[in-house]
């Protein structure tokens, strides 16, 4: 029998037409939460809530909107509140993988990686501390870190950067947020199978199988698992860390050949 670890309980998950954000917001519905589901592109935020209510019976609205956006990742907070009362946990999943040689990446690309992964996690998790406070209830934040936070990746020097700086700040907001019984987290993916690392290398499964450890590629059912622990009341005590769900390939660390990253278009 399905676990029901949220049942009444609201949850924002950004990014989740797809990919990673999409099981998420699966995991939760389908143990009973209410989800608001953003992506970027209406049509695939609508899509993806239509399925998941569908498959799950859980409410899932979409709400679509770029979460570099400081006024939309505000207002996402604002709808979660009108729409089911209150909000009880937050998933900062929206990111962009932002490919380049590091001589050549140009500054509109810097500012676009920067506004998507920190802007919008930063005002994200803001608005919704806000609003556990304002309930004078605890809260759940996770942000979505990378394993390019923790190892080098060629022409991932922008990416990476954001993903480290995610996990500095989780660590620094417990300071902030520990008072009000919100605790703030960071899962931080390996390889994982999604439409958007296949769009990038059509044979990633292969390559990053053959290099993980565990002699497979990370499902998007792993990274949900980790967030949901996260968003639960088994984590009630930990606070400012970050899980990496990789397969122990920060362990060996070894890198394909990412020629095709060098000069990819943004």
């Amino acid at each position: 029998m399905t676990q029901m670890r949220f049942a009444n309980q609201t949850v924002i998950v950004t990014g989740a037409g797809e990919g990673i954000g999409y099981e998420v917001a699966r995991q939760f519905c389908a143990e009973g939460a209410s989800v608001l589901l953003n992506d970027i592109l209406p049509d695939r935020a609508q899509a993806a809530a239509d399925a998941i209510a569908a498959e799950t019976r859980a409410r899932c609205v979409a709400a679509a909107g770029d979460v570099a956006d400081v006024d939309t990742v505000r207002a996402l907070v604002k709808q979660a509140v009108a729409t089911f009362g209150e909000l009880n946990i937050c998933v900062c999943n929206a990111g962009l993988t932002s490919w380049g040689d590091f001589f050549s990446y140009a500054p509109a690309d810097f500012e676009r990686v920067l506004a998507v992964n920190l802007r919008g996690s930063y005002f994200l998790a803001q608005a919704a501390a806000r609003q556990f406070r304002d309930q004078a209830s605890s809260g759940r934040i996770v942000l979505m870190s990378s394993v390019t936070g923790h190892r080098a990746v060629p022409y991932l020097s922008a990416y990476g950067m954001t993903k480290a700086a995610l996990e500095m700040l989780a660590k620094n907001l417990v300071l902030e947020l520990s008072p009000h019984g919100i605790t703030i987290n960071c899962v931080a993916p390996g390889a994982v199978i999604t439409p958007r690392n296949l769009n990038d290398d059509p044979d990633y499964e292969a390559r990053w199988g053959s290099l993980i450890p565990v002699g497979q590629a990370i499902q998007t059912s792993d990274i949900a698992n980790a967030v949901l622990f996260l968003a639960s009341t088994e984590s009630a005590r930990i606070t400012g860390q970050a899980i990496v769900v990789d397969g122990g390939w920060t362990s060996t660390s070894p890198i394909p050949n990412m020629d095709y990253g060098k000069n990819y278009e943004n």
